[in-house]
């Protein structure tokens, strides 16, 4: 969805509100797809002395399974959404910045920028909790529910000591 900034260009401190809803269920991440309930993103374009500057939230429910205890996991998830929109890039570097956005015949590409945005906010780890404590390498028990039954492993170079305490 473009969204036409041209009413913006002669006014300093005009805004336009967006709202933009998206369908990123086939977005992948480690290796399952957890936008399966459509995203959407609502905001407004301010131009700032020339400068079209992007001010917003992404949201929606993510699910899937836990990295760490493999839970059914629903998850409400709110991004921060702020972009700056140009109508040419003026780089020294040469390096891209991820929340620079170049406008397409004075319009903004809003399915690009909620997408990058959401795509670059998303943890690296989908987890159920902050601390989830994951599942027993061992026995496979989920260690949220409590402490599994399995000993702790000896450290192999101390396993000669282990044999004194046995005498």
């Amino acid at each position: 969805m473009l969204l036409n900034l041209s009413v913006l260009k002669d006014n300093p401190g005009g805004t336009i509100p967006f709202e933009v809803v998206l369908d990123l269920h086939e977005l992948a991440f480690g290796g399952c797809c957890p936008a399966t309930e459509p995203v959407t993103a609502v905001g407004e374009v301010r131009n700032t002395a020339g400068v079209y500057v992007m001010r917003g939230t992404v949201r929606t429910t993510l699910h899937g399974p836990c990295d760490r205890c493999a839970r059914d996991v629903d998850k409400p998830v709110e991004f921060p959404l702020h972009a700056v929109l140009t109508a040419e890039l003026a780089g020294e570097d040469g390096e891209e910045d991820p929340w620079t956005f170049l406008l397409e015949e004075g319009c903004a590409d809003l399915d690009d920028i909620v997408t990058t945005t959401f795509v670059l906010s998303m943890d690296s780890k989908f987890l159920c909790k902050e601390d989830c404590k994951g599942l027993c390498c061992r026995c496979g028990k989920d260690l949220n529910d409590g402490p599994c039954g399995c000993r702790p492993e000896t450290d192999p170079r101390l396993a000669v000591l282990q044999q004194l305490l046995k005498k």
